[in-house]
């Protein structure tokens, strides 16, 4: 019976009751939106690089080496040897290394010198593989594998023609005008810096480099036709990557390389320093969330005050429930049963606007920016979301109820205006 007449109440009020269930569904699939890209986000920032166990540059700071690694973000403090990088990736524990050559840039973007080993062995995410958009991902000495990013921006395609500029300013005026480079590749976005990185081979970034040697041009550079004339393996990286054969070996492996003897190295556990780095940065997206939170906070005070509002208007019908055997507590409680009803369509509409949302905008963030947000069953934070939605709901429809409640002892049977 309470169902059947808070359904039929709700029902003389449909207009009031539907916007106010549509404005608790906007602020819901607000605060489930927040939620859902702070929780893809936040695994995407710890996936930035997966399956790598071990990142090694000169001897600085942990965040400092991921940051400019990773996140190209910066300069190393020193350079690492080629020789030392030989060496280590010799070890009988490393099963691959991928060394890491930057410095240089192009209209703003950095240049990450590499090898094919690269391609072969970065994952990302979930283990994902980075794979050509269009081209292929090869690297000969001027071959240039351009991020989905950076060829977006630049209106770049396979078979253009490049130039690197000498340091990493965004205007540089020194360029390697002699020597350009040619778009090999495109990839696909990953959501990570490689998506804002040219990657060429290390014989590249050192064949750019010979007449430079004192960091800024000297005389007459060579021609491409003349490069045979010069050594083109690096004297010199800035950092590599590091897969061990077995886990187990992951942390003497890192303690062999933090004691080198020959040049002071750091060696650093990728997930360690990505939690360490996100603790820095993670205070944003808690302070979305809690404005998310205020947000449906004000659609539940909106709906008590429709409630509210209305209940003046409410006590004929509230007499007339009296009048036919209803008690002051079948009042209290249909006022209850609304405003629970109200909270939870407006949770699951929120709930279903998200998914709706997403199946549109998944795509559009997954090819333009590289996001790749999941469209799997609710987690359980936002089932809680739910859940709390409708148990404020719930708690904000007591006054309301209370105050019917205290109307319909005053009244008895009459209404007393």
């Amino acid at each position: 019976m309470l169902t059947r007449l808070t359904l039929r109440s709700l029902g003389n009020r449909r207009l009031s009751v539907a916007l106010t269930v549509l404005s608790i569904a906007v602020a819901v699939l607000l605060l489930l939106g927040v939620e859902r890209l702070r929780t893809e986000t936040r695994a995407s920032f710890l996936n930035t690089i997966s399956g790598t166990d071990l990142i090694v540059g000169a001897r600085t700071g942990s965040v400092q080496l991921l940051l400019s690694s990773v996140f190209r973000i910066g300069a190393g403090s020193n350079s690492v040897s080629w020789d030392t990088y030989e060496t280590i990736s010799g070890h009988p524990y490393v099963e691959w290394a991928i060394p890491l050559a930057l410095g240089d840039s192009h209209r703003g973007y950095r240049v990450l010198g590499t090898t094919p080993a690269y391609f072969e062995h970065l994952r990302y995410g979930t283990g994902r593989k980075l794979h050509a958009a269009s081209g292929d991902l090869r690297l000969g000495t001027f071959d240039a594998v351009l991020g989905a990013a950076v060829a977006r921006a630049l209106g770049y395609r396979v078979g253009d023609a490049l130039v690197i500029a000498h340091g990493t300013g965004q205007g540089s005026f020194a360029t390697h005008d002699n020597l350009p480079f040619r778009v090999a590749g495109i990839l696909a976005p990953t959501g990570t810096p490689v998506d804002q990185t040219l990657h060429v081979s290390l014989e590249g970034i050192e064949a750019i480099h010979v007449g430079w040697e004192s960091g800024v041009r000297a005389g007459a550079v060579p021609e491409a036709a003349h490069l045979h004339e010069h050594e083109l393996e690096p004297s010199e990286i800035s950092a590599f990557l590091l897969g061990v054969k077995q886990k187990m070996h992951t942390f003497q492996l890192q303690r062999a390389i933090n004691e080198y003897s020959r040049e002071p190295l750091l060696a650093i556990l990728p997930g360690v320093a990505l939690q360490e780095l996100w603790n820095l940065v993670g205070v944003a997206e808690r302070a979305l969330l809690a404005v998310s939170a205020l947000v449906v906070l004000t659609g539940m005070i909106g709906m008590m005050t429709v409630i509210l509002s209305g209940l003046n208007e409410r006590r004929r019908e509230m007499a007339i429930l009296r009048s036919v055997g209803a008690r002051p507590m079948h009042v209290f409680g249909l006022l209850i049963a609304e405003s629970g009803l109200i909270g939870s369509c407006g949770a699951l509409g929120g709930l279903l606007l998200l998914y709706g949302a997403l199946a549109l905008l998944a795509p559009v963030l997954a090819a333009e920016y590289g996001l790749f947000i999941r469209l799997g069953a609710p987690s359980a934070n936002e089932l809680r979301i739910v859940a709390g939605v409708v148990t404020l709901a719930v708690l904000m429809g007591l006054l309301p109820a209370w105050r019917a409640y205290r109307n319909s002892l005053a009244d008895g049977l009459s209404i007393r205006l």
